[in-house]
């Protein structure tokens, strides 16, 4: 270390800096050891400290994949490959693999093709090489006699499509997938019910109230109607009307699961939290775990009858899964609720 009792000299004063690359190595660590919400965390501020680096967004983008955002995954990638060109090609696989992971074949198998080709001898030239051998049998023409499975792979396209913009809340991107559901698919009843969910979230709540009770005239209640009609009107602040839907549930035990889930939540979100509870606890978890809606209500729930330390380990390990949630406020804030 330089000493000099007599001179002051400020060039010898060497600051600690906390470079990206700083940021970027505890963010790699964190991701390598699958605690996403500290990851996100690092690379944020990497990326804050040096917002030219592509590199840091890319890793990014990884950890959006690794908890199923996988639009939000390309979104970055999309704005990596704007900005420096095609310099990182690797972009294209990365994007090609979420695009799978979406059941956008036709797209996963552009931007594959896109990857070999200008990266033959690539990092993920030997993955990228099986992806597109993959792609091709889902893309390949299918014979007329299986036009039905063809049916259901499409079918369930949009369901995959539907069911990630509503967990992430993205309402005004779910309507138009739920629109062409219900045009392609009319003889699936979610569809029409979860569109009426997505115009209430938008604001249209008038117009889903009077959907959902078009359809009770029409084709009489279902769980899907009573659960929405349950809580249109609890929100709207017709609480007679709301517990007049809820009691019909009470005795209600679906076998599938996502319907389990959606009356634990819809008793969360017209006040009954025991019964909430009880449902919640029934859940298995296993089979839930990857739904942002089963830690938000739990949370909520657990939280109002007492048990806070609960509802901050259930919130907390949701934030690890999905790393968006830790950019909202704790949901028993009344006024996130």
């Amino acid at each position: 270390m330089y000493r000099n009792s007599n001179v002051k000299n400020e060039r010898n004063v060497i600051p600690f800096l906390n470079e990206g690359d700083f940021y970027f190595v505890h963010g790699v660590k964190a991701l390598r050891k699958k605690n996403f919400l500290k990851a996100k965390k690092w690379l944020k501020r990497a990326i804050e400290l040096s917002p030219n680096n592509p590199l840091y967004k890319c890793q990014l983008s990884v950890i959006y994949t690794e908890t199923g955002s996988y639009r939000k995954a390309n979104e970055i990638l999309q704005h990596v490959l704007q900005d420096s060109g095609d310099e990182y090609t690797d972009c294209y696989y990365l994007m090609a693999n979420n695009y799978a992971h979406l059941g956008l074949f036709d797209e996963a198998q552009k931007y594959v093709e896109i990857y070999l080709q200008k990266s033959p001898d690539g990092d993920f030239k030997d993955e990228a090489s099986q992806l597109l051998e993959l792609l091709h049998m889902y893309n390949e023409p299918e014979e007329e006699d299986d036009w039905a499975f063809d049916h259901e792979d499409e079918l369930l396209h949009y369901q995959e499509m539907a069911f990630e913009y509503m967990e992430h809340e993205e309402w005004e991107e779910a309507l138009p997938v739920l629109e062409e559901m219900m045009a392609l698919f009319p003889e699936h009843p979610s569809a029409k019910h979860d569109y009426a969910f997505a115009l209430f979230s938008t604001g249209e709540m008038d117009e889903a109230i009077e959907l959902e009770e078009q359809w009770v005239e029409q084709f009489g209640e279902t769980i899907h109607s009573m659960i929405n009609l349950a809580i249109f009107y609890y929100e709207t602040g017709r609480r007679d009307c709301s517990h007049k839907h809820i009691k019909k549930l009470w005795n209600v035990y679906p076998i599938h699961e996502s319907q389990k889930l959606k009356l634990a939540v819809a008793f969360a979100r017209t006040g009954y939290d025991e019964e909430a509870l009880m449902r919640f606890q029934r859940l298995p978890k296993g089979l839930v775990k990857d739904r942002i809606s089963y830690y938000k209500w739990y949370s909520i729930t657990v939280f109002r009858l007492g048990q806070e330390p609960q509802a901050r380990t259930l919130w907390e390990e949701g934030c690890r899964r999905f790393p968006e949630l830790s950019e909202m406020a704790e949901p028993w804030n009344k006024e996130k609720i």
